[in-house]
């Protein structure tokens, strides 16, 4: 396998068999451990009958998860979502076998397996990571556009978990004449801001002919074209754009599964919920559940359930504010259950009721949903949806990020929503709690829009 050759489907397939095989290793070894060496046949019967349902669910949780997504992360990742795999693994081979009646897996193989499995499995996948890295070439990417919108792309593309695509250049001006001198030496072009249409088509017609990959970013105009249906009328082919809204049939698959999750997790968070009710309690004077007026689907208020993790007092003068990093009207225990999202377990009660939704856009208050339905004429869109809990903006963008950031993600959820993305959602959710950037609030400094603040090689940049 050469540098430049691709991270192709195949490599990525035989890296989920290997996976796979390591796991069921690790389960056939614990049972050897468990028995002194010689593993009953009634038990080995048990796991040979229920191997293959353990398998797909292993690999369909851990496709969920990201597990076999090598761009765009660090070591510490790999490990972090192999011990969280691994402990909803030991979970579903509880209820597989339960449901097979195959009551011949001893929980202490469960548990072995858990350790021992997680170990080989981290061990295996660094190893597969660090082969990655290696092995497939980096990406060469040149961005277009206005500098307004290259600054913020080049700085999200120099984040420190970003391991393949590097900016290799920008082109701030006479995009096509300049794309020409270059496009030999890059394998993507970004362009990241709306140009002329004529240059536009231009550059699409440079980017095919030579091959290249074009990156897009998510403005309303390509949102747009998102998961088309083509009609054909005699010659004609034409592209029906999907509106930002959940199909009717969705949406009831979707509020049964909203009913059944947030069932479950009130049982689950229930003795959580109680230690953080007596915390806020003791430690602050107020009530224990903070109400708020917050907007939901079709712009309907409703009264958001957390538990306060502010003084009573916190916006008496100053008035609706938004979250700041180091917020000073935050408590001690506010800030851990901030961290750990704890504070946000009551509004299971609100997703029972029909106010939210497991996952969607977050609820904005109506004094800011007002201020930014001025601001930006597509706001109104993420309310075409049950507000969430917890979405696609905070799985995949940060915490931190201004809302016209949080109002692409929300409308790219609705547009590509579907099942299989909520449970998706759902199960990378519980990667981010203990991301501490994830959890913070608006930064007081701005994400630069200035190349000058930036040390990026001036011969770099055409204009």
């Amino acid at each position: 396998m050469n540098k430049s050759s691709e991270w192709s489907a195949a490599r990525r397939v035989f890296i989920i068999l290997m996976d796979v095989i390591v796991y069921n290793f690790s389960i056939y070894f614990s049972f050897w451990l468990k028995f002194g060496g010689t593993i009953p046949e009634r038990n080995f019967q048990t796991f040979e009958s229920s191997a293959l349902l353990i398998s797909i669910f292993f690999v369909l949780l851990n496709v969920l998860l990201g597990v076999y997504v090598f761009y765009n992360r660090i070591t510490s990742d790999i490990v972090f979502v192999t011990v969280i795999g691994q402990f909803l693994m030991s979970l579903g081979i509880m209820i597989i076998t339960f449901a097979g009646r195959w009551f011949a897996f001893p929980r202490m193989v469960i548990l072995i397996s858990f350790l021992l499995g997680t170990f080989l499995l981290i061990v295996y996948r660094t190893i597969i990571y660090r082969l990655y890295l290696k092995l497939s070439a980096d990406k060469k990417v040149t961005i277009l556009g206005y500098e307004k919108d290259v600054a913020p792309a080049i700085q999200n593309f120099s984040s420190q978990k970003n391991n393949k695509h590097k900016v290799q250049s920008i082109i701030l001006d006479h995009f096509h004449e300049n794309l020409e001198k270059i496009i030999d030496d890059v394998d993507i072009v970004y362009l990241a801001s709306e140009i002329d249409e004529m240059e536009k088509i231009s550059i699409y017609q440079l980017v095919t002919k030579t091959e290249k990959k074009l990156f897009l970013n998510t403005t309303f105009e390509n949102l747009v074209t998102i998961n088309p249906n083509i009609m054909n009328f005699e010659d004609e082919s034409i592209i029906e754009s999907s509106g930002f809204k959940i199909p009717s049939e969705d949406a009831m698959l979707k509020r049964l599964f909203d009913i059944v999750i947030s069932l479950i997790l009130l049982v689950i968070a229930s003795p959580f919920m109680l230690i953080t009710a007596i915390l806020v309690k003791v430690t602050s004077p107020g009530p224990i559940i903070y109400k708020q007026i917050r907007i939901t689907q079709d712009q309907k208020e409703f009264p958001i359930y957390k538990f306060r993790s502010m003084s009573a007092t916190a916006e008496s003068k100053s008035g609706p504010v938004l979250a700041t990093s180091n917020d000073a009207r935050v408590t001690p225990v506010g800030k851990f259950i901030r961290a750990v999202r704890f504070d946000e377990l009551p509004q299971l009660i609100n997703v029972l009721k029909g106010d939210m939704s497991i996952i969607g856009p977050r609820p904005e208050r109506p004094f800011f949903v007002e201020q930014f339905n001025a601001e930006n004429p597509y706001y109104y869109l993420r309310h075409n949806v049950r507000a969430g809990i917890t979405g696609y903006a905070q799985v995949y963008g940060k915490y931190a990020s201004d809302y016209n950031s949080k109002l692409k993600f929300d409308l790219l959820y609705i547009k590509k929503y579907s099942f299989m993305l909520d449970m998706k959602i759902l199960l990378q959710t519980i990667k981010i709690l203990f991301d501490k950037v994830s959890s913070q609030g608006l930064e007081e400094e701005e994400v630069s829009t200035s190349l000058e603040k930036m040390d990026f090689p001036k011969e770099k940049i055409y204009q």
